[in-house]
């Protein structure tokens, strides 16, 4: 299994040489404002067909799948995209799970080799951004516990909510700047999600 660089100061955005870099085909300005809908309960429906498509491709390689992000939590309003999190043992190595994504219609988008080798790859008919780490990545665990926490605290969901409507009125070049914007309060929700596990 490959080691886990460390991780990029999220409160440093990334530049555009680094969004260039990291993306794989063509990149695609937003040069505007971010979409953010009502909560829609449809996206759990969504989500629950994509496990079954992963696993008919990749079988025990899936080692977990996960549904993450705004979506997953009931009541929040989003990006009317469903953010995934697919565990595998070391997703570095393309080779064992790569080629049968996209065979099954996902598109690797993006290559974060620096970044716990993140990848994200595209739904193949439906806006999916399915995001692949490897086994006992930090990362999966924060991802997991920002949720969980978002779907049982409702001062931080409101928080978090305005914090992202108010971004959202925004203009962005890219959908990453967008994102970068976010993890000041993402930052300050974890962490009171952590003094709250212990």
């Amino acid at each position: 299994m490959s080691k886990h660089p460390q991780p990029r100061d999220n409160r440093q955005p990334l530049t555009e040489e680094q969004i260039r870099t990291h993306t794989i085909g063509e990149r695609k300005p937003l040069s505007g404002r971010i979409l953010i809908v009502d909560y829609d309960p449809h996206w759990q429906e969504l989500f629950r067909r994509e496990p079954d498509r992963i696993r008919a491709v990749l079988g025990s390689r899936a080692l977990q799948i996960e549904h993450v992000g705004s979506t997953s939590v009931p009541g929040l309003s989003a990006k009317p995209i469903i953010d995934m999190l697919l565990v595998v043992t070391d997703s570095a190595d393309e080779e064992i799970y790569a080629r049968n994504l996209e065979a099954a219609g996902y598109l690797l988008r993006i290559r974060e080799g620096n970044w716990y080798e993140h990848r994200m790859f595209k739904g193949p008919d439906t806006e999916i951004n399915l995001h692949v780490f490897s086994s006992g990545c930090p990362e999966i665990d924060r991802m997991l516990m920002f949720r969980d926490w978002l779907r049982s605290n409702a001062a931080d969901r409101d928080l978090y909510a305005r914090s992202k409507l108010a971004l959202a009125q925004k203009e962005w070049k890219y959908s990453q700047n967008y994102a970068d914007a976010k993890t000041v309060v993402i930052d300050e929700i974890i962490a009171r999600a952590r003094v709250d596990r212990k």
